[in-house]
């Protein structure tokens, strides 16, 4: 195992250890502790281009995001913009060169998933329901362009993308549920592991 996977998979137990029965101080420093080492694992790459610099972009901005989660929901629609901000960054770098096939069946299950989610959480998102609801949209939209790639190219980069968007994808949806439909225990565990796993595969790509 290489020393980035250790140091992420460490600091993001550390943080979902904390999330259940740790201290607050301990939640609220490993969780931008997680996303800082894969934010300088993604900078040590050899050589930068364009599709690094904005994987690191989108980095930054779930960095800041997740900084203002510290605060309780009193910064909740600020982060959610810096999250839409990630996910548009990621969809970019992964659309880079313009290559894609149309996959249907791909597309259909992209649209079905999204509709399902957002019929869901609608009812329940009052305020937040326009940016909840883009935010979903660009999750998605993320992960259909990565899978596009995989299926037209079929090469680790798009597949590693792909797996790593994909659980974006499933880390932002079961957040969404959990936080304005119906909370269950198992949720915190379930989003830390996508969301860190995530974002770990999406800069492994970077190194393929």
């Amino acid at each position: 195992m290489s020393w980035p996977f250790l140091a992420v998979l460490f600091s993001g137990w550390l943080y979902i250890d904390a999330a259940y029965r740790g201290p607050n101080w301990q939640r609220w420093l490993f969780r931008p502790i997680t996303l800082l080492l894969l934010l300088l694992w993604a900078w040590q790459i050899p050589e930068h281009n364009i599709n690094s610099y904005l994987i690191v972009g989108a980095l930054l901005a779930t960095l800041l995001s997740d900084i203002l989660r510290i605060f309780d929901g009193k910064y909740l629609l600020p982060s959610l913009a810096l999250v839409f901000l990630s996910y548009i960054l990621y969809m970019v770098s992964f659309l880079l060169p313009l290559q894609l096939s149309f996959y249907l069946p791909l597309l259909g299950f992209v649209i079905f998933a999204f509709i399902i989610i957002l019929a869901i959480v609608w009812t329940k998102l009052d305020k937040l329901a326009i940016p909840a609801s883009l935010t979903l949209l660009a999750a998605f939209a993320m992960f259909w362009v990565a899978g596009e790639k995989f299926f037209y190219l079929s090469n680790d980069y798009n597949l590693s993308v792909m797996i790593g968007s994909l659980l974006l994808v499933i880390a932002y949806s079961i957040w969404l549920i959990n936080r304005f439909r119906f909370s269950f225990s198992a949720s915190k565990g379930l989003v830390s592991a996508c969301y860190f796993i995530g974002h770990f595969f999406i800069v492994r790509a970077l190194f393929l």
